[in-house]
């Protein structure tokens, strides 16, 4: 039976259990992605990742990501989580402070800053594709979220990070905190729109912070405590509607007290319209998996 190393890595804190946490398999080459996907259940976590041998020129590894029901071209927290992974590991070295992970979105480059507090990575997520949704979609996500209807709502869009976001300005942190949704309407809506899950997004009393829920009941997960992918796509609509002028181009977002977590994720746009999301990461199981 073969054995090998495994890491289950908290990411957006350097607190363990008070971030969102991925399950990370090394040198898991024969493994067949039906054997992937199963691990993958079986950990039961947002996602699990799988690190490779790379296949493309330039790359330090190959990331495959799964969720407990099907792989992701992309994620976010499971970026960061691998590649704070791969460097304790020795499995990869940092050249002049960056990384490149090659997954099935392209290569990306992990950016690794040292500050006062500690290790900060950074992942440049694939381009965003953005589509305003109308007003019929966006009635029904108010619905689903149990909002008041009518109310003023700064419109939704459909977002292509490589997984496909619906997400919704609905205004107030404390709006964000006391959502009670309806999954089985969530789950509909994001079924019928194709996409992975809904993120919602308020303003709290500082300039240059957003508190973010971001719920995926169609892929198993009723609520991701931290989801990198999922502030992705709240960054693009932001970039994409105008709204960043407010906020600024570098800013905190709080994520995941409502499931007993305090994540903070840091989002950097640049004026091309680039995205990094990047935070803190610590290992807090370090072992070996029998495959």
């Amino acid at each position: 039976m073969p054995v090998v190393p495994f890491k289950q890595v908290d990411v957006f804190t350097r607190v363990p259990f008070q971030g969102n946490p991925v399950a990370v398999v090394f040198g898991a080459d024969g493994l067949e992605q039906l054997s992937m996907q199963r691990i993958a259940a079986w950990t039961n976590l947002s996602e699990t990742v799988f690190v490779l041998p790379p296949t493309v020129q330039g790359a330090d590894y190959r990331l495959r990501i799964f969720t407990p029901r099907q792989e992701l071209p992309f994620a976010g927290h499971p970026s960061i989580g691998a590649a704070h992974a791969v460097i304790e590991a020795g499995w990869a070295n940092p050249q002049e402070g960056t990384l490149t992970q090659e997954c099935a979105a392209g290569l990306l480059r992990i950016r690794i800053e040292t500050c006062q507090e500690g290790t900060r990575l950074y992942v440049r997520v694939p381009d965003a594709q953005v589509e305003p949704v109308g007003p019929r979609v966006l009635n029904r996500l108010v619905e689903a979220l149990g909002l008041p209807m009518p109310g003023e709502y700064s419109g939704a869009s459909m977002v292509d990070v490589g997984p496909h976001w619906l997400v919704a300005d609905i205004g107030s942190e404390r709006a964000v905190r006391t959502l009670e949704p309806d999954m089985r309407l969530l789950a509909a809506l994001c079924d019928e729109l194709g996409g992975v899950g809904v993120n919602v997004f308020g303003r709290t009393p500082q300039a240059d912070s957003l508190v973010v829920r971001s719920f995926a009941p169609g892929d198993g997960i009723a609520e991701d405590p931290v989801c990198g992918s999922g502030n992705a796509a709240v960054a693009a609509h932001l970039t994409e509607s105008g709204a960043l002028d407010r906020l600024g181009r570098s800013y905190r977002v709080s994520q995941g007290r409502e499931v007993g977590r305090d994540g903070e994720v840091l989002v950097e746009i640049d004026e091309a319209g680039g995205i990094d999301i990047g935070g803190a990461a610590i290992t807090c199981v370090d072992g070996t998996l029998r495959l």
